[in-house]
């Protein structure tokens, strides 16, 4: 068995995939009800809800960079307080829009 040095090994990557499902108003302005969102870190830590929202933003028009900025998340059905949270592998972030009524 051969040994890998860190230093030979190149940096550390991590790969993460993530669900993003959008409701209402998100969903009309994505074009879709849920996508799977993958990300790379070359420097091997988890993404965050930031990266996430800025990856799905690459993949779609300005209508969801206008509606994104109102929105609220959820991380595997645990409301967002902090875009820097890290996601773990295989979550899902749900885009949820402001809501009228009552």
């Amino acid at each position: 068995m051969t040994a890998v040095s860190e230093q030979s090994a190149g940096p550390a990557r991590s790969s993460v995939s993530v669900q993003v499902r959008y409701f209402a108003g998100a969903r009309a302005a994505a074009g879709v009800r849920e996508e799977t969102v993958r990300l790379n870190r070359p420097d091997g830590a988890a993404p965050t809800v930031s990266d996430v929202i800025a990856a799905a933003l690459n993949q779609h028009d300005e209508k969801l960079a206008k509606v994104l900025p109102a929105c609220s998340f959820l991380l595997d059905g645990v409301a967002v307080r902090d875009r820097g949270t890290r996601i773990p592998g295989d979550a899902t972030l749900d885009v949820l829009p402001p809501f009228a009524g009552g």
